[in-house]
């Protein structure tokens, strides 16, 4: 019988925690907050999006920006519907809603981390409370953890499955880079990832509140789209939120060296010349109006002094006067609603965190470390990242199931 150590009992942590204590092994849990999986508790506003009913392997791997490839063997050995099925047969009812989005039947996100606590324990897991501080360990292995206290775990193999530093309020405060940097590995740059954005438009807090539906949007670095998407966001104080900018923020890279930009296309149904035709319909329905009263029907009204602003056209101009070179950059506007992007919102605001310990020195067969023979890593701690939509925690499943498949 092996001694195993898990640090973390988030999603990964608990998933190798069963898995290994399946196979007869001596399981500990190793967790610093007072109830496990804190951020699966908060994850989806509380309802838990927990994977995503993706599957396609092409389709599930397209959905992971950062290092895709990495988890080829993971994902072939527990695929969202191993997920789906692993919950149900625990009494977990599921529901699958827009964007192929699975959610507990209950929408409640407690029946997932209990779920997941329960089958961890039921398999012979120990779960305890403490903060691991650093490993003994002689050049080639970990003979044991310490904790704060000072008190010595002594274990044949541990896994790290701590998670990122997004929400440290849940316990993610960046711990495991520093304990797997301890024993020679190297963390790639640790940057938000599905984050808010920060934008220098002075218009930008005019419109804060302002949700915008079924809008595009083009995501450009140095004058290159990177990214495109189609759906929702949302105007804050500082920026921009909401599920297309979330996901674009994931390919954000070197922010501070680069210009991006983001261009929102606020009526993808219409080409140039079909929305010039609505134009000029609304413009001969309103033409002895002022300019800024004419817009009620195409546009938000927050946002109708905003696009008059930007389009150079006099707010009290009648609309009979307005040229039609003057609608036809209207129009262009319209379509192209260019954001500055300048920051990352604070990395406490953000659903997951880029980088990481390097896939480089893990074996993506087995999770285990090529530098340290009984170390393992799962989870978001390792530099690997996916949009939103459920797809991060099915990293966490399927790295953390084979994890402890192989410890």
């Amino acid at each position: 019988m092996k001694k195993i150590v898990i640090i973390g009992a988030g999603a990964s942590g608990l998933m190798a925690a069963a898995e290994s204590a399946k196979k007869g092994n001596d399981v500990t849990v190793i967790e610093k907050m007072p109830r496990p999986a804190r951020k699966v508790m908060i994850s989806g506003k509380g309802r838990c999006n927990f994977t995503n009913a993706c599957f396609d392997m092409e389709e599930l791997i397209s959905n992971v920006p950062t290092n895709p490839r990495f988890l080829y063997s993971a994902f072939s050995n527990f695929m969202p519907y191993d997920t789906i099925a692993f919950f149900e047969e625990l009494g977990v009812e599921t529901k699958i809603e827009r964007g192929n989005r699975a959610f507990p039947a209950s929408d409640k996100a407690v029946d997932i981390v209990d779920a997941l606590v329960k089958n961890a324990k039921a398999d012979g897991a120990k779960i305890i409370t403490g903060t691991v501080k650093a490993f003994d360990f002689d050049g080639e292995t970990i003979n044991s953890v310490v904790l704060e206290n000072g008190e010595r775990i002594p274990c044949d193999a541990v896994a790290i499955c701590t998670g990122g530093k997004s929400y440290p309020a849940t316990g993610s405060t960046g711990d495991g880079y520093s304990l797997a940097r301890s024993v020679g590995h190297t963390v790639t740059k640790i940057v938000p990832r599905l984050v808010p954005l920060v934008c220098a438009n002075n218009f930008i807090p005019r419109l804060q509140g302002l949700s915008l539906r079924n809008i595009s949007i083009k995501l450009q670095r140095n004058g290159k789209t990177v990214y495109k998407d189609f759906g929702e966001m949302l105007f804050t104080h500082f920026g921009i939120s909401g599920p297309v900018v979330l996901s674009a923020s994931s390919h954000i890279n070197e922010i501070e060296k680069s210009d991006y930009r983001l261009i929102i296309d606020l009526k993808p149904a219409l080409d140039e010349a079909t929305l010039d035709n609505r134009l000029q319909r609304d413009f001969g329905e309103n033409s002895n109006k002022d300019f800024i009263n004419s817009l009620s029907a195409l546009l938000p009204k927050k946002l109708i002094p905003v696009i008059v602003e930007l389009s150079g056209i006099e707010p009290s101009r009648k609309v009979n006067s307005i040229s039609r070179t003057e609608r036809l950059n209207l129009g262009k506007l319209i379509k192209n609603l260019e954001l500055k992007i300048t920051d990352f919102y604070d990395i406490d605001a953000a659903i997951v965190t880029g980088g990481g310990v390097n896939v480089k020195e893990i074996n993506p067969k087995t999770m285990n470390s090529k530098l340290v023979k009984n170390l393992y890593f799962a989870g978001e701690v390792i530099d690997v990242d996916a949009y939103t939509g459920g797809f991060n925690l099915q990293i966490a499943f399927s790295t953390g199931v084979l994890c402890g498949q192989s410890m």
